[in-house]
């Protein structure tokens, strides 16, 4: 999923001059009054009045997103892509392995004007990568290798608290987390061989 769909940019959807902002569904507008600031207003769905060339309005997605950390995600040509490549970490019993995952996110409404004007467009590299990969590395880093496929829901309810926790105050909300595989890697000098945990759908781990 690109960047354009969830922040969709300077509204081109105006109409009579700029006095009107057209708010489709699904989306959230925030307005930036030049002599004021951001202003602390959200304007849902809609045609809504404005101040032609003194007000400019900002268009985002309020629906539910899904950032997905998978192998073979490449963000080398867009820094805000929604995804990520596995994380690696190393377990409680010092065991190498990486975790593939899908994080779903939404923008907070009521605190949009609050993220646009503190954080900027560019909150997937700013916040939702680098908190996501933090919290991630460090709950399973807590815990055994045999311990993980055991603890599955809880691990997804516990990072969903976690990553609320970091997301709260910066205008998102985390709306769930769901593990959808994770290996073990052992390394012999050059060679790397990888094993699976356990699979999306799979409660016990492969053999």
């Amino acid at each position: 999923m690109e960047f354009d769909r969830l922040v969709v940019g300077f509204l081109v959807d105006e109409v009579v001059g700029g006095f009107f902002i057209s708010v489709p569904p699904g989306h959230i507008a925030c307005v930036y009054d030049r002599g004021r600031g951001v202003l602390n207003r959200v304007w849902g769905p809609g045609l809504h009045l404005k101040i032609p060339f003194w007000q400019i309005a900002k268009l985002f997605n309020a629906q539910i997103l899904e950032y997905t950390i998978r192998k073979g995600f490449s963000i080398a040509t867009n820094s805000e892509a929604l995804g990520d490549e596995p994380i690696r970490t190393t377990t409680l019993d010092n065991k190498s392995i990486t975790v593939e995952a899908s994080i779903l996110f939404r923008i907070d409404k009521r605190n949009a004007p609050e993220l646009w004007e503190n954080i900027g467009e560019h909150f997937v590299s700013k916040i939702v990568r680098p908190i996501s990969r933090s919290r991630i590395s460090a709950t399973f880093s807590e815990l055994r290798l045999d311990e993980i496929t055991a603890k599955r829901t809880e691990l997804e309810r516990k990072l969903k608290e976690e990553l609320n926790a970091q997301f709260q105050d910066k205008g998102l909300l985390c709306e769930g987390v769901l593990l959808s595989e994770v290996k073990l890697v052992k390394e012999v000098g050059s060679e790397r061989s990888i094993f699976s945990v356990f699979k999306s759908g799979e409660e016990k781990p492969r053999e």
